[in-house]
């Protein structure tokens, strides 16, 4: 253990002291702040920006349904002929014209209406516009058929069945993947740690070994010593730059936000895309003020104690697993331009964790699918913590398959520690030889 200690110490010494590091560790966050920044302003001003269109209605319908919208503002154009209404929106520059043609059937109307732009129109400037001729076209076919504006409103209000536990505790529509999101935001840190540090192991092996200096090293440290301490060290230095991170970054954003008085909100309203956050909870499931309410009560019952606990214990055991596995790589290659072929049989199985752990936790945290992955150690660290914010035991994850994946997890690093020493310690003094898979497995054997 002395010395293992003291390769701890040099590793760690090593990095935190070089250039390079301490300038990335301090400017980082002030780069990752500034864009999170910018996109929050950027967003703020595009949601501030209405467009404008002009309404040329020369029809006998429609006259009072062209109201403002959420992104879009409307001009009325009497007493003009199409081509002059297409001047005068240029001249005002104006975002587009609007013409319904006077025809006496409403149907009529709707089928020969155009709008006008300058180029392609924007698919939420169509679906303000589209959203308001099909109410229109409802109400109108609803009157033919004898149904009043006030049975029409009656009809169209919308339904969302009540929920709660069989303990009586209320939940709304869209928890399973809020939840999710808070555990992915968990894993999506510990494989982009893996994917940055895991590298800074796999150089550092192959700089001693190009060096020479591995040749001294080893003829007093048996190499499982000098991986193990490598992998310790470089970790440690990894932890210490996170942290350093994650504080300096928080302070930042919130002077950031405060000064430029840009609502953080902001960055979760994606009503504009399809697929965004309004989605995946359901529609609307962010506009009540009841179910804004839950979603916020849910977040602040969310068992963080048990998340960081968790997050770092997977993150421990998931770092060490592929720690090992960049290191094995470093010690059998002779430059890292040598490492093309190895990298993405390992980052596979973590984007895997992320696509899959996402649609499959996000429909059913509790299913073959999502319980396969994060069981299996690979992917386990990832799709784990998607899962584990629904909490341990009754409506959350089974006691059982928290401790099958934690188990194999620490069996897998064990079984990985062992193969990987067998790469290391042969292909730690092999030079000028590109060596193939077919090569690796001959090593595993000696």
């Amino acid at each position: 253990m002395g010395k293992i200690g003291l390769i701890i110490r040099r590793e760690y010494l090593a990095k935190v002291r070089n250039k390079s590091f301490v300038i990335m560790t301090f400017l980082s966050p002030i780069l990752l702040v500034g864009m999170v920044v910018l996109i929050a302003y950027l967003t703020q001003v595009n949601d501030n920006e209405k467009r404008q269109v002009a309404v040329l209605n020369q029809s006998a319908f429609f006259r009072d349904l062209f109201i403002p919208q959420r992104g879009v503002s409307f001009i009325r154009l009497d007493g003009l002929s199409l081509e002059a209404a297409k001047d005068s929106t240029l001249s005002m520059g104006l975002y587009g014209l609007l013409h319904l043609p006077e025809r006496r059937d409403l149907v009529d109307v709707t089928e020969d209406a155009f709008l006008y732009t300058k180029d392609a129109p924007s698919t939420s400037v169509l679906e303000e516009i589209e959203s308001i001729f099909e109410d229109g076209l409802r109400q109108y076919r609803l009157r033919e058929l004898g149904v009043s504006p006030e049975q029409y409103a009656a009809v169209r209000s919308g339904y969302e069945i009540h929920t709660a536990t069989f303990s009586g505790e209320r939940s709304t529509k869209g928890i399973n993947e809020f939840k999710a999101l808070v555990g992915g935001a968990f894993g999506y840190l510990i494989m982009m740690f893996i994917i940055i540090y895991g590298g800074f192991v796999m150089r550092s092996v192959i700089e001693e070994k190009t060096s020479r200096i591995i040749e001294v090293i080893i003829s007093s440290v048996k190499p499982f010593q000098l991986m193990l301490g490598k992998i310790i060290g470089t970790s440690l230095a990894g932890v210490t730059q996170f942290l350093i991170w994650i504080v300096s970054a928080s302070l930042l954003m919130v002077v950031a936000l405060l000064l430029l008085d840009i609502d953080p909100a902001i960055l979760l309203e994606q009503r504009n895309m399809p697929g965004g956050l309004d989605a995946q909870l359901g529609t609307g499931a962010l506009a009540g003020d009841e179910t804004s309410r839950m979603i916020l009560q849910e977040f602040l019952q969310l068992p963080m104690g048990l998340l960081i606990g968790f997050f770092l214990v997977y993150f421990v055991l998931g770092y060490l697993i592929y720690s090992s596995i960049y290191a094995a790589i470093g010690a059998a290659v002779d430059n890292e331009t040598d490492t093309q072929q190895f990298i993405f049989p390992i980052i596979l199985p973590l984007m895997l964790a992320i696509y899959v752990g996402f649609f499959s936790v996000f429909s059913n945290p509790h299913g073959p699918i999502a319980v396969a992955f994060s069981i299996f150690p690979l992917t386990s660290p990832i799709v784990m913590l998607m899962r584990l914010p629904g909490g341990i035991g009754e409506g959350g994850v089974p006691v059982w398959q928290l401790v099958a994946s934690l188990a194999l997890l620490a069996g897998t690093f064990l079984g990985i520690v062992w193969l990987a020493a067998k790469i290391y310690r042969t292909g730690i003094l092999m030079y000028g030889k590109k060596p193939t898979y077919r090569e690796l497995f001959k090593w595993l054997k000696y």
